[in-house]
């Protein structure tokens, strides 16, 4: 590897870092932006890049991280009685939260989807126990987009290393 390939992967692991953030903080984007990443290291590096198997492995589990993400908070929310109000007010909340620091993380989808649930006219117990059906669900869904994020960056890494050693 050369001093250009080095900093190429180093900007690109950077980018991917940013996606793993992206896995718990909503609004960013996390596993599309890992695929992005390496799709733009491979345009620009060509072969010594990850290679055509890599990047088609790396899209199925941007595919994957995304269908989880999606049914873990639907099947949270689901499984403690949240309906779609519910739902999109967790989604809401969690944005909102973004706002508020760490405590606005963890409580703004509990009480989006709390809120939700009231203004369907559900009662504050039923409404409670949604809202912690639809967090959990949100925090579920944050555990498998990190655990995709990583095994992309290691597969992509790996792909990159044993690529640009093969000329040597």
């Amino acid at each position: 590897m050369n001093g250009e390939q080095i900093a190429g992967l180093v900007l690109a692991v950077f980018v991917m870092g940013v996606g793993v953030v992206g896995a718990v903080v909503p609004g960013l984007p996390s596993t599309p932006l890992v695929i992005v990443a390496a799709v733009g290291h491979r345009l620009y590096f060509g072969d010594q890049s990850a290679s055509n198997l890599v990047l088609v492995v790396l899209a199925a589990l941007t595919a994957l991280s995304l269908v989880l993400d999606y049914l873990a908070t639907m099947l949270g929310a689901k499984k403690l009685g949240a309906s779609w109000r519910g739902v999109t007010g967790a989604v809401v909340g969690a944005i909102a939260g973004l706002f508020f620091s760490i405590p606005g993380l963890i409580l703004g989808p509990f009480v989006g989807a709390v809120l939700g649930e009231m203004s369907g006219g559900r009662e504050w117990k039923a409404a409670a126990r949604a809202g912690a059906g639809a967090l959990l669900g949100l925090l579920l869904g944050a555990v498998g987009k990190l655990a995709c994020c990583f095994a992309m960056i290691a597969l992509f890494v790996a792909s990159v290393i044993l690529r640009s050693n093969e000329g040597t």
